[in-house]
């Protein structure tokens, strides 16, 4: 709080109009500054949403290929606290170990450095080109891919209003002796610099934008490279904030995820704070060009770069180490071992990037449907050998489905509500009804569960030939869920068709096994209670059926 403090007295200088018009203006420019990061983000995470999701999908135990991962990723949603939150979300939902999500974070410090080298680049006089054009492809764009590089462009000319919005709102700062003193009080002192950038980052939740700032008090001529590097170390740490709390409520390998952020960035600051002076000399070596004033920002840029780069190059041997360390500050729990009843692909955090969302939550619905399947032949069994313990495991497995069906559909409805691509939104509406359908293809297994229930307590024989025709079409029905889950996983066209025709196939079993069950009927082979239970039996398959056709409607549209 005292810095702070410190920090708003030296902006505010005697507390006059002009004062206050710098530190609005500097607000001001500050918010752009964020949205123009994030509308930039939001465009290329559409524009190479189907490459983050292969990425992530292909990250395996090699740390090199995790922090290459984390770096790209980061890249494209220009927020390394956002890929942190993601991880988190990853480890929450049981899709990354913790080796792979601490190779993963250190590549994000990479990733976010490319933000402070883009707003390093003198294009000031071309803002309203960026401006102008981004906002046309927005508007006008028919494609959905020039409307998303139109975002890009958008975003990145708000960035760099914003960008010069604060300059502008710094340039006061150079008479201001107030400001002077405070930097002359970090100048040497790099524990108030750390605790500087720090506070700064934890209240702005972006490390990026308090890098921003700094490269912005670099344009008055102020701010040397060595007063900005313990600065720059700060920001690193109080980028972990953002993580910190999204794993409040989390299971404990994902509070792990964010400790092990938290030790990685405080660590690295710890090691080059003796070493901050070797740094800056490496900084120097960098052959610069421009204005005193733009050479200081692009120092602090390089500063950046470096630093996180020879961070993790430095660390990355030692990952397992510091998993180590992590695992023994946060210890497990027999109950953190105990299997989750409930989604597991799908976690709040991964709406921080919603392509990746929408991926993950396809993969919930494929779970779903695999379970509805297995149901759907336990049913049949228990039906087939008279088992009443089987009975009670399509009970409960059909509660595990309708928990599913709620939390798929409450997350779906989240997913809705963000920035996301046309295309993508298509697939989320198609989710709603997939999951819909999927869930009362599970509630047919129940009924036929009920059905078996009753024919075990009243002792009900079929005929043979009743038996052979019950297991002929649900050998067509099961063969039409499994391909409509197949199709949905692989966005397979051809065997969405393929569930269609076979939906057909369905539809004139059920008409053949009614004449025949009347033919039986009418010869005495089987009573009226026994016909009652296979009349009921072959309508639940035929509207299964007609389920498993809906999901590959939604493939096929």
């Amino acid at each position: 709080m005292e810095v702070a403090s410190s920090m708003i007295l030296a902006l505010a200088g005697s507390g006059d109009v002009s004062a206050l018009s710098m530190i609005l203006a500097l607000v001001g420019g500050l918010g752009l500054f964020l949205y123009g990061m994030k509308v930039m983000g939001d465009g290329l995470q559409n524009l190479s949403g189907d490459k983050m999701k292969a990425v992530f999908e292909k990250i395996t135990s090699n740390p090199i290929l995790g922090v290459m991962t984390g770096a790209f990723v980061t890249a494209v949603i220009q927020s390394s606290s956002a890929t942190t939150v993601m991880v988190v979300g990853f480890v929450n939902a049981g899709l990354m170990n913790l080796f792979q999500a601490t190779a993963v974070i250190m590549g994000a410090n990479i990733g976010t450095t490319v933000t402070a080298k883009l707003i390093t680049l003198k294009i000031s006089h071309m803002i309203p080109i960026f401006l102008g054009i981004g906002g046309f492809m927005t508007l006008f764009g028919k494609k959905e891919r020039t409307k998303e590089i139109g975002h890009i462009i958008l975003g990145f000319g708000i960035l760099f209003l914003g960008m010069d919005l604060m300059k502008d709102a710094m340039k006061p700062l150079r008479s201001n002796p107030m400001f002077e003193q405070f930097v002359l009080t970090l100048d040497g002192n790099w524990f108030l610099g750390l605790l500087t950038g720090l506070v700064m980052t934890a209240v702005v939740q972006s490390s990026s934008a308090t890098t921003g700032i700094l490269i912005g008090l670099a344009s008055t001529g102020m701010i040397s490279l060595e007063i900005a590097i313990p600065i720059l170390f700060g920001c690193n740490i109080g980028t972990c904030v953002t993580a910190l709390i999204s794993s409040i409520g989390t299971n404990k390998n994902a509070k792990k995820a964010a400790f092990v952020h938290f030790i990685f960035n405080v660590v690295g600051a710890l090691i080059f704070i003796p070493l901050r002076g070797l740094l800056a000399q490496a900084v120097y070596l960098i052959p610069t060009s421009g204005t005193m004033e733009q050479i200081a920002q692009t120092q602090i840029a390089n500063a950046h770069m470096i630093f996180n780069v020879a961070n993790t190059v430095l660390l990355l041997p030692f990952y397992k180490v510091i998993v180590s360390v992590v695992n023994k500050i946060i210890p497990d729990t027999v109950t953190d071992e105990e299997e989750h009843v409930g989604t597991k692909y799908i976690d709040d955090r991964l709406l921080e990037t919603p392509v990746i969302a929408v991926g993950q939550t396809t993969k919930e619905c494929i779970r779903m449907g695999n379970i509805v399947e297995k149901n759907l032949k336990l049913a049949m069994d228990a039906f087939e050998k008279n088992d009443d313990s089987l009975v009670k495991k399509v009970y409960e497995k059909e509660k595990l489905v309708n928990l599913l069906e709620d939390e798929l559909t409450v997350y779906l409805i989240k997913l809705s509500k963000t920035e996301i691509a046309e295309h993508q939104r298509d697939i989320v509406t198609s989710m709603f009804h997939v999951v819909n359908d999927l869930e009362r293809v599970g509630d047919h297994a129940e009924n036929i569960a009920e059905l078996t229930s009753e024919k075990i307590q009243k002792r009900l024989n079929f005929s043979d030939e009743a038996i052979q025709e019950l297991k002929n079409m649900f050998n067509y029905t099961i063969q039409a869920v499994r391909l409509s889950i197949e199709a949905l996983d692989e966005e397979n066209k051809e065997k969405a068709f393929k569930v269609i025709e076979i939906e057909d196939k369905i539809d004139k079993i059920e008409k053949e096994l009614r004449a025949n069950h009347i033919r039986r009927l009418n010869n005495g082979v089987c009573n009226a209670t026994v016909g009652a239970i296979f009349l009921d039996i072959i309508s639940n398959l035929e509207r299964i059926g007609d389920h498993a056709t809906n999901v590959a409607q939604a493939i096929v549209n």
